[in-house]
């Protein structure tokens, strides 16, 4: 088992997600930096769909009850074991230690895997947290305790990995998040609301506002070409909605499953979103 010391702002589990249920209001959720998680669950020897923990810039502090093997990525912050500096690919965590993942200096978003998984009761086959609509395990909270799957445990790091030691910790070979991101966009199905030049033209920036659900973008306003109200649609991963005050949001892995504001297009990829702390530049260009 795993003892939650410090739980941190917002920590929850996260998997890959439960897709295919949109249609009963479900979204997909599942962690918003996939690769991170990924590359976790790959250090540790385990299958990329196994559920690790997704900590929110301040980090958490994890006491094992039983040695395991376990790798941190996404964003950069300082990882300790027992109050020593830790770093390499792989931590090899004795029974009783103390993990710590600190504060993010760049990033938002780091990611715990333990060989094994986090072995919590799937919800629709996904373990993960849904913040929005409730669903899978709850949040992190102090003194909560998680359990480790079967495979945890082990004395050696799986495929030969080195054990961390020296300098602290980070991204563990992926770039490191940027000050600023351009997102590929594909137009539609409401372009035709709005002066589309505008999103292409202006930069904006990640306002604080941002969660799980979306990322809120502040900036100069987008430009209605259409008066009216639109009746409630389905709107997906990467929708681009564009409320009342014409500033765009960028929906993430717990979005609603429809929404009324018109939709001026939709993200390919959402992953630098992840990574983006509040103030960062974000600039839009159109694909093919």
């Amino acid at each position: 088992m795993i003892t939650v010391l410090r739980a941190g702002p917002l920590t929850t589990v996260q998997d890959q997600g439960r897709p295919g249920y949109a249609h009963l209001g479900v979204p997909r959720s599942g962690a918003l930096d996939a690769p991170a998680l990924g590359r976790a669950n790959r250090l540790v020897g385990n299958p990329d769909h196994a559920a690790g923990l997704e900590t929110t810039l301040l980090g958490c502090r994890l006491r094992f009850e039983t040695p395991a093997i376990v790798a941190v990525t996404g964003a950069v912050a300082a990882v300790k074991l027992d109050k020593v500096p830790v770093g390499g690919p792989v931590i090899e965590v004795p029974a009783g230690g103390v993990l710590e993942i600190g504060r993010a200096v760049r990033g938002v978003r780091s990611y715990v895997a333990v060989a094994g998984g986090i072995a919590v009761e799937p919800v629709l086959g996904s373990r993960s947290t849904d913040t929005l609509a409730g669903l899978g395990p709850e949040r992190l909270a102090d003194g909560m305790t998680l359990p480790i799957g079967g495979a945890g445990g082990s004395s050696a790091a799986p495929g030969g990995l080195p054990v961390a030691s020296g300098a602290p910790g980070g991204l563990l070979g992926a770039p490191e998040p940027a000050d600023s991101v351009v997102l590929g966009v594909r137009l539609g199905p409401r372009d035709d609301w709005f002066e589309v030049a505008g999103l292409f033209g202006h930069p904006y920036t990640v306002s604080p506002m941002s969660n799980r659900v979306g990322c809120r973008l502040a900036g100069t306003a987008l430009t209605r070409t259409r008066a009216g109200e639109l009746p409630s649609e389905g709107v997906v991963l990467g929708a681009v909605q564009v409320p009342a005050d014409g500033q765009p949001i960028v929906f993430l892995a717990d979005h609603p499953t429809t929404g009324g504001y018109p939709v001026i297009g939709v993200v390919g990829d959402v992953t630098p979103l992840a990574q983006a702390r509040p103030g960062t530049t974000v600039r839009f260009r159109e694909l093919d």
